[in-house]
């Protein structure tokens, strides 16, 4: 994937540091490469690495989950559909109330701006 990590680092901290991959997604690849939970980047074995290299480049993470979020952002604000107009004014998309505590709904919906 061209990232170095540091040897001393735990195989699961490290999958989990990919945008798109978290503990249920961690826990699945490492089962299917037969890697140890607490096993540390530096103990792994050359073919492990090439195995987890295959299947993480396989997977939408990073910049292409991104991307692909905010096209589809994008399209329902295009659309001009409801969740599209609640995107585009940084309200609450899914339902919450809007009379008390909007501000963290305010924050979770400028991903979009911030592309």
């Amino acid at each position: 994937m061209g990232v170095n990590f540091p040897e001393q680092q735990l195989v699961q901290k490290t999958l989990q540091s990919f945008y798109g991959i978290g503990p249920s997604m961690t826990q699945r690849l490492m089962s299917r490469f037969y890697i140890h939970p607490t096993a540390k980047v530096g103990r792994l074995g050359t073919k492990q690495i090439q195995d987890l290299n295959a299947e993480l480049s396989n997977m939408t993470i990073e910049n292409d989950l991104k991307r692909r979020l905010r096209d589809n952002i994008r399209r329902l604000r295009d659309m001009g559909s409801y969740r599209g107009r609640r995107h585009q004014l940084g309200l609450p998309v899914r339902g919450q109330n809007t009379r008390s505590q909007i501000f963290t709904a305010r924050k979770l919906n400028k991903i979009e701006r911030k592309g």
